[in-house]
């Protein structure tokens, strides 16, 4: 029983998607459609056991200096196995490879990432491709409780 991380491919958006409508239905992540996944798919990691995909997170490219942390799910029955933080490893690492100078995450889980060298920013500085992409389709857009990090590179 080993865990693996690998580039997606198309036929994983399906499974990919039943992890995202459930932490959807919990409220920690906002919806992500199959098309939105399936349009980014090179943007992912995941983590397999046994083949099925019980975690995954993408990379989202700004500007050439600003990426962001997105989507970032574990499977609950896999929570505090050190799974995401290996996934988020992954995703630095690439946000390095790419030369990104800073990466942006928006979170409710503020320790995980100050753990992993995030630092809390003011909501003011959240970019407004971040605000007009994906904000404003959030229902609590008006009064929004995430914690927004970024760490430099």
């Amino acid at each position: 029983m080993e865990i693996c991380f690998e580039k997606p491919t198309l036929q994983d958006v399906p499974e990919m998607l039943e992890l995202v409508e459930s932490e959807v239905h919990n409220g920690t992540i906002l919806f992500r459609s199959f098309e939105e996944i399936a349009n980014t798919i090179d943007n992912y990691i995941v983590s397999r056991l046994d083949g099925k995909i019980i975690g995954f997170c993408a990379l989202h490219i700004y500007s050439a200096t600003l990426a962001e942390v997105r989507s970032l799910i574990v499977a609950q029955e896999y929570r505090k196995q050190q799974i995401g933080r290996t996934i988020l490893e992954f995703i630095i690492q690439k946000a390095k490879e790419f030369g990104i100078a800073e990466l942006l995450a928006l979170s409710y889980h503020r320790d995980f990432f100050l753990a992993l060298g995030f630092e809390v920013i003011p909501n003011e500085k959240i970019p407004i491709e971040k605000i007009q992409t994906d904000c404003m389709k959030c229902k609590r857009f008006s009064k929004c409780n995430e914690i927004a990090l970024l760490k430099k590179l």
